[in-house]
């Protein structure tokens, strides 16, 4: 293939990279919908202001969910096995977060089609489980990653999963979902105050500085967790050279603290657990002082420090084993073939940035603050 002009461990690592954007995009742009919906019950309190929170996230939320799309898409072409092992082993919890998200649609849908306080309470609460439970059940999957996975191979590479649905809620992996929807919720939060006025903005702005805050805390406590506390992995040895495609092929050490390596040997990385932390106690600042878009921008800084935290300390491990180490997928180990890869990357590059135009102008059109006025005169207002 020497019409490819990239080599295949430059490809995998492009690939281990642009999946790490997607997993930022769907938590940034799906985010805020997510906190919005969990925050819907709290900060409205009449049928009206409801209407009004309902409509801030209403016209795009289908959109953000692109991200969830191709994140997923991207992980079923780009490492195969990872996509294998993770939807098979999370495949309940993964029931529970699309059962949540499909009330989503059902519940903007539905919630105006019959006058009735019942019915429309009914459907926000629904709206509310469609926000809250994914929000907590993404950072509890992102947990279980750090932990180890309780699956193994056979010698057939065939993947067995040992664990079950309730062995997820570890207190580790409850304290991550924590943090996830902690910051989540301040995202939706930093949303609401960008886009409506009075009293939702204020009960948005206080629920969000709080939930920001937290969230800078339970993050800090994790890491401290992680240091001390989590057992980390590390690649010892290889069998076939430093790219074998065989996940067998390698034998994997493990101990306390070993996920704190990449930052002894790569100093620079410090700058995402800081961009964490600063980037949520600043939200909680600038919500407070009700600067909706700047808090939307450090809610999303912290965000993606948090996931790009995740992201170099476990490198270059994609998805660790904890009852068969050596068998813990990798990006070297578990990615499709060079040509998938390039052919692939060749469609991002052309795709991937129609999205981000489109989407900003999406989001250009729809500016500017909703409010009841508002949403009486758009006839399809939700």
């Amino acid at each position: 293939m020497d019409f490819i002009p990239l080599d295949y461990a430059t490809l995998r690592l492009i690939w281990w990279l642009l999946l790490g954007v997607l997993l930022i995009g769907f938590a940034v742009m799906d985010g805020f919908d997510l906190g919005v919906g969990a925050l819907l019950p709290f900060v409205a309190r009449t049928d009206a202001e409801r209407r009004v929170v309902v409509n801030t996230i209403g016209p795009v939320w289908e959109g953000n969910q692109v991200w969830l799309i191709l994140g997923g898409g991207a992980i079923f072409a780009a490492f195969p096995p990872l996509y294998a092992v993770s939807f098979s082993g999370f495949y309940l919890a993964m029931f529970v977060i699309l059962f949540a998200l499909i009330l989503r649609p059902v519940g903007f849908k539905f919630r105006g089609k019959v006058e009735h306080t019942r019915w429309k309470q009914t459907w926000d609460w629904a709206l509310f489980i469609g926000g809250a439970v994914p929000a907590l059940i993404f950072g509890v999957a992102v947990g279980n990653v750090l932990l180890g996975v309780p699956f193994h191979f056979t010698p057939e590479l065939r993947a067995v999963y040992t664990g079950g649905f309730f062995d997820l809620l570890t207190p580790f992996a409850l304290l991550a979902g924590l943090v996830s929807l902690s910051l989540l919720v301040a995202h939706g939060a930093a949303m609401l105050v960008l886009k409506t006025e009075g009293a939702i903005a204020e009960r948005a702005a206080r629920y969000g500085s709080v939930a920001a805050l937290l969230g800078a805390v339970l993050f800090a406590v994790a890491g401290v967790w992680i240091a001390t506390g989590v057992a980390g992995f590390r690649v010892e040895s290889v069998i076939d050279g430093a790219f074998a495609s065989n996940p067998l092929h390698k034998t994997v050490g493990t101990e306390p603290g070993l996920w704190m390596a990449n930052y002894r040997t790569m100093p620079w990385t410090i700058v995402a657990p800081v961009l964490g932390i600063v980037g949520a106690l600043a939200a909680a600042a600038l919500l407070r002082m009700r600067r909706g878009g700047q808090a939307l921008l450090a809610c999303g800084g912290s965000i993606a420090g948090v996931i790009l935290t995740v992201g170099f300390a476990i490198f270059p491990f994609l998805l660790p084993s904890s009852t068969m180490p050596d068998a813990g997928l990798t990006l070297w180990d578990a990615s499709s073939s060079r040509l998938t890869l390039w052919i692939m990357l060749l469609a991002t590059v052309v795709f991937l940035p129609l999205v981000l135009l489109y989407t900003a102008w999406v989001y250009r059109v729809l500016r500017g603050t909703v409010n009841d006025a508002s949403v009486a005169d758009t006839p399809n207002a939700y």
